[in-house]
């Protein structure tokens, strides 16, 4: 069995002033943190989550609300919690320069420090499934801008499937992609279609019939979904669920 936690499931913009994107899965074998948007930490203290859980974080784009917790994360790994368990830093393309850039940037470089735990930056195969950490992992290519690296995730964990959009519009592969999913968590940024690189509310209910999965969980919501969340005739996360696969 895996438990999911959902630690941040606004927009960008924090919307209904909730937490930007960050779900941990509790596998028996270990941790996976989807994503790590800014308020990752804060949201990890609020849940009585300990650092020392995530064996692996899964980066699923370029974009701050997705990744931008990340060298903040690792520094209080390093500081606050006296880490030394390996870490794995899983992403797109280029993350390991990205994150590197990002933490210089932010003006907490995480050059030239003494580490007391190992850390590995991996880039996800191309087109088969890899061992990563506790998970099997495959990524595939989704409709949002295309500068970010854009990817959604499969994650096989024991004998269960989940399945993450990231960020995304609507392409027609989507479907594919996830099927045989035991759960989908999908963006689902506006209650109406009106952005082509982020998916809707109208746009998930129309096409429902088309999702071959056992349960599919909405998340990201901006400011329409935040009001709809709980209401919607599809499931909607908020920033502290717990679910069980």
């Amino acid at each position: 069995m895996t438990e999911i936690v959902f630690i941040g499931t606004s927009d960008a913009f924090g919307a209904g002033g909730r937490r930007q994107s960050a779900i941990l899965l509790r596998a028996p074998n270990g941790g996976v943190l989807l994503d790590c948007g800014a308020t990752t930490n804060s949201g990890l203290a609020d849940l009585q989550i300990d650092r020392a859980e995530i064996d692996t974080v899964l980066i699923s784009h370029f974009h701050g609300d997705h990744f931008a917790g990340l060298p903040l994360l690792l520094l209080a790994a390093l500081y606050e919690d006296q880490r030394v368990q390996p870490l794995r830093i899983v992403g797109p393309p280029g993350v390991e320069q990205r994150v590197r850039t990002l933490a210089q940037s932010m003006g907490h470089p995480i050059d030239d420090r003494a580490w007391t735990f190992p850390m590995h930056f991996e880039e996800y195969p191309r087109g088969a499934e890899a061992e990563l950490g506790p998970a099997r992992i495959r990524s595939f290519d989704v409709h949002h801008q295309p500068d970010s690296k854009p990817h959604g995730l499969i994650l096989t964990l024991g004998s269960q499937r989940i399945a993450y959009t990231g960020d995304t519009g609507w392409f027609d592969g989507l479907t594919r992609e996830v099927a045989g999913s035991d759960l989908l968590i999908c963006e689902c940024t506006y209650a109406s279609k009106n952005f082509k690189y982020h998916l809707s509310y109208e746009e998930l209910l129309a096409r429902r019939d088309q999702f071959d999965c056992g349960r599919l969980i909405l998340t990201h919501l901006g400011a329409e979904m935040t009001a709809l969340r709980g209401t919607c005739e599809l499931e909607t996360a908020d920033d502290g669920l717990h679910v069980s696969v």
